[in-house]
């Protein structure tokens, strides 16, 4: 049977005046107890939100911020959403996925349950109301490579190495923002705009992240196709004049065209720092 604590019993357990949950109910921060006559009994669930509610306010959080963060947690959003860092826009709404789909992306021979199964312990894939689901741009670049003829499982290990290196360039932005940014929210512990300010920040840092990722991502595979026309000999030569040596290529493909890739000196440095925007060589 589940624990039943009156009001007075709570606020022992919790170590906080009954006139404060009263006020916690009232704020919508604490749901509402069982009733049995004119007596109130609250159960662990009670316990559990206090608690949750204690470490949110030691962490800076107004009770207004955490209302709104428990109200969409019990509607089923994500805290990435409640502080809009943009998880359900565009190309991250989720998307259901019809038998047809399925077969669009894997070789019929391959539609497997342990295919999708895998998908879902990846995070692209999520089953909801009897319906798979899955971000959009995932069902795009899985549209992309099935149209290669890309192995479902060669798919799925790209992934998988993926989401690790994925998930350690997140740990390292948070810890950025844990150790930079954090520190004085926490001490803001009455401001009202906590919420806000969190949100905020949290985005203005997920957008550098992503940007940051994209652009490092754009020239590590130039390295990669680099390295890659230099083992099939396909960059130009004395012996080799490919038609496309001719014709401008798109950004990412610049470096193969751009012979100036070598390092400066020290020196080099020096004089170009000592000179300024003044003197620009070849203006």
């Amino acid at each position: 049977m589940p624990e039943s604590l009156t009001i007075d019993e709570l606020a022992a357990r919790i170590g906080l005046p009954s006139s404060t949950i009263r006020m916690y109910q009232t704020k919508g921060v604490l749901h509402a107890p069982r009733r049995q006559g004119r007596v109130a009994f609250y159960d662990a669930s009670h316990v559990e939100r206090l608690t949750l509610v204690q470490r949110l306010q030691q962490r800076g959080f107004s009770l207004p911020a955490i209302a709104e963060l428990i109200t969409a947690r019990e509607k089923g959003e994500s805290v990435a959403a409640v502080l809009g860092m943009g998880e359900a826009e565009g190309p991250d709404d989720w998307v259901r996925i019809k038998v047809r789909d399925i077969k669009h992306l894997i070789p019929m021979g391959d539609v497997q349950p342990r295919l999708l199964l895998r998908a879902m312990r990846l995070g692209l894939v999520r089953w909801k109301y009897g319906w798979p689901h899955a971000r959009r741009w995932a069902l795009e670049a899985g549209g992309r490579l099935a149209g290669l003829r890309v192995p479902s499982d060669d798919v799925m290990d790209s992934f998988t190495r993926l989401r690790t290196a994925t998930d350690a360039i997140a740990a390292d932005f948070v810890r950025l923002f844990e150790q930079q940014f954090w520190p004085e929210l926490a001490r803001k512990a009455g401001d009202e705009n906590q919420l806000e300010n969190v949100r905020t920040l949290l985005v203005e840092l997920t957008y550098t992240a992503e940007t940051a990722v994209v652009g490092t991502l754009r020239e590590s595979i130039r390295d990669a196709a680099e390295e890659f026309a230099s083992r099939h000999g396909l960059l130009p030569s004395d012996e080799f004049q490919p038609a496309w040596a001719e014709q401008p290529l798109p950004p990412i493909a610049e470096k193969i065209v751009d012979p100036d890739g070598e390092l400066p000196s020290e020196q080099e440095i020096e004089c170009f720092l000592a000179r300024g925007d003044e003197d620009e060589p070849g203006r």
